[in-house]
């Protein structure tokens, strides 16, 4: 890829089914240039293989959920300047009309089982707070009380709630159709999220934070909301029945509740948190089945599916299906699709190189949202693993998409590291031997997968090896895995990844003598730790990195903890912190380093990547500082087009001057 393809990316979304499994709605997304934003509508992709078709040509069109009789859309339409807010098309085509009002937007919609009713999310900010045409510089100070007060992307979350809200849909027989009231069926404290409503209409789960202990730990409670059939009395204080309950001694944080189509059970995904609340590192997404009263209460404790210490699950994928439920787990750089049922049996319907970020299933059939090592997403029917799109066609065509080769290494103390060798197209860069960069991902329990990668795509295009895998720490590979850098951050984790490299430049295409190392988050923390232990890269590319674990505690949205729990307390545990610390040990950094950070980062606060660079320079090391302004954590994925660009060109013009593609070395300012 060149920094200008970004611009051929298409990016399919959620996915919804026609009930009568005859074709499937999906929202696609693409990076506009002229706009400098992400544009797309909806496609109907028919199931019969016949051509898919544009639904809508909104803005950027969203999250569509059908209707049980199959002739309604609601979808969530952002338009430039207004908040998004829910609309409803026909399956047929026509004329969207919107359906919401609502002052911060609004979310998450779903049909309720009659079809007469549209659950959804919005945020209702407090008195004077986000007016459309207000000052927000002169609005009255917030008072601080709460430790949980902010997200990266957003900014502040307590005076701006997210609640849930019903209403009725409106006829549409007119010529015109008139915005529908919404009623509030909650007035919480924090935020309410992703509303599934139970088979017989009368109720919604949802999941919120409701425990007294709320701000010290990380639990979150399932809890269902019985919808009156009047709604008319309803503001923010529909009956809540627990299905969860922290308060109770459950230790889980959920992230996903959806009721059986039978109504005999809930299907959960979560996390164990442990006693403390707070035991999140490398804490498995698991599957959960909570059975059901006839009166629709708790008939038991929630009773895990799969395997605490194995099955680690997307967090966003879970779809009931007869008795059983499809969910997608994470096994060593992919994320398959597979039917667990409520005996704990399981059938993967799609695996191999494959990476399931949606699914739905309805009328018999099952469809699913699938990425390749040359496709962003694609719609597959899963029972013959058909292609029913090519939205990555356009960008194949430019004839700039490299396949990646599957790496395996060996770290000192034997343990095996999995990974991915990209080598430039040998027609126009020769067989090598090629310099090599080292790319190393975030999180640090998150994991690189098969799918179509821009990074590594725009490196090798640009000439160079691109060596990229999931060390120690990484999620994919189970618990241990992911626990063994706990507090042992630039352990084993530095260990494997050189690993990787160094079994790489055993590869004759590889130069050995000519090597970089880059990586975001988590990578660059890794990635400025590797320039404290060695000197052999010729160059180094920081961006949003955590890289000074005490300023970080407090000044992250992550939250306090997050230090804490992956290195220590650098309040009673100094020596340990430190040992763990890049910043404790930048006075031995000599490797000339970008670094790169956003204005608006909360996740990696801006401060770390502005000192790490003040302490290069004052010590002499050859580095500069790029700052994008207006942009949040998730530059690198979802920032404004235009900037995404101008990070690759400069991220290449570093490389070039560093680690030239040229055998001849280039003088160096």
């Amino acid at each position: 890829m060149l920094p200008h393809d970004l611009f051929h990316l298409r990016t399919p979304g959620s996915v919804a089914l026609v009930p009568d499994g005859s074709a499937a709605v999906v929202a696609l997304s693409q990076p506009d240039e002229e706009a400098d934003e992400y544009r797309g509508g909806l496609w109907l992709v028919p199931l019969d293989g016949s051509a898919p078709r544009v639904l809508t040509r909104g803005h950027a069109d969203s999250a569509p959920d059908v209707s049980p009789d199959g002739r309604w859309v609601v979808f969530v339409r952002s338009t430039t300047g207004d908040k998004p807010q829910l609309y409803v098309v026909e399956t047929s085509g026509g004329e969207p009309f919107r359906v919401t009002d609502q002052p911060l937007g609004a979310g998450q919609p779903r049909f309720s089982p009659d079809g007469r009713r549209i659950a959804y999310v919005a945020r209702v900010p407090d008195e004077g707070r986000y007016a459309a045409d207000g000052d927000a510089g002169a609005e009255r100070p917030r008072l601080i009380t709460q430790l949980r007060n902010r997200a990266d992307g957003l900014g502040h979350l307590r005076d701006r709630v997210r609640q849930v809200f019903v209403l009725e849909v409106p006829d549409a027989s007119g010529s015109t159709v008139p915005v529908p009231a919404s009623y509030a069926l909650t007035c919480a404290d924090d935020d309410v999220d992703l509303p599934h409503w139970f088979p017989d209409g009368r109720a919604v789960a949802v999941l919120l934070r409701r425990h007294g202990t709320r701000e010290q730990d990380l639990r979150r409670d399932a809890v269902a909301l019985l919808v009156p059939e009047d709604l008319t009395g309803v503001s923010g204080d529909a009956q809540v029945v627990p299905l969860t309950d922290a308060d109770a001694g459950a230790s889980l944080s959920l992230s996903r509740a959806v009721p059986a189509p039978d109504g005999a059970r809930v299907w959960l995904l979560a996390e164990d948190v442990g006693e403390s609340g707070r035991d999140f590192v490398a804490a498995l997404t698991g599957l959960f089945e909570l059975p059901l009263t006839a009166e629709g209460r708790p008939a038991g404790s929630p009773r895990r599916v799969t395997d605490p210490d194995e099955v680690d699950l997307d967090p966003g994928v879970l779809v009931p299906v007869g008795d059983g439920v499809l969910v997608a787990p994470l096994r060593s750089g992919a994320v398959h699709l597979t039917l667990v049922g409520s005996d704990g049996g399981s059938r993967d319907l799609l695996d191999g190189a494959v990476v399931v970020g949606a699914a739905a299933a309805a009328g018999g059939a099952v469809v699913a949202v699938r990425a390749t090592p040359d496709s962003a997403g694609d719609v597959v029917l899963v029972d013959t693993g058909r292609a029913l799109t090519d939205w990555s066609a356009p960008l194949r065509a430019t004839g700039r998409v490299r396949v990646s080769e599957p790496l395996v290494a060996h770290a000192p103390d034997g343990y095996r590291v999995e990974g991915w060798l990209t080598t430039p197209d040998p027609d126009r860069y020769g067989a090598g031997p090629h310099p090599t960069i080292l790319l190393i991902h975030g999180g640090p329990f998150a994991q690189y997968t098969h799918a179509l990668f821009d990074e590594v795509q725009t490196l090798a295009e640009a000439g160079y090896a691109v060596v990229h895998g999931n060390p120690r720490g990484s999620s994919g590979r189970g618990r241990a895995h992911g626990r063994a850098i706990r507090r042992a951050f630039g352990t084993v984790d530095a260990d494997d990844v050189l690993a990787l490299l160094d079994e790489a430049l055993t590869d004759p295409r590889l130069d050995p003598q000519r090597t970089g190392v880059m990586g975001g988050s988590y990578g660059g923390y890794l990635t400025a730790w590797l320039t404290t232990r060695t000197q052999r890269f010729a160059a180094a590319i920081v961006e949003r990195g955590f890289l000074d674990p005490v300023s970080f505690t407090g000044s992250s949205d992550i939250g306090w903890f997050f230090g804490l729990e992956c290195l220590g307390d650098p309040a009673t545990e100094a020596e340990l912190v430190a040992a763990q610390s890049p910043m404790a040990r930048v006075g031995e950094v000599a490797t000339p380093t970008l670094v790169v950070h956003s204005e608006q980062d909360w996740r990696c606060p801006v401060e770390q990547g502005q000192r790490w660079f003040v302490e290069l320079r004052r010590r002499g090391v050859p580095s500069e500082l790029l700052l994008f302004p207006g942009e949040g954590h998730e530059l690198t994925r979802s920032g404004r087009p235009s900037h995404r660009v101008a990070r690759f060109e400069h991220v290449l013009r570093w490389w070039d001057r560093w680690l030239p593609v040229g055998s001849r070395s280039r003088d160096v300012a």
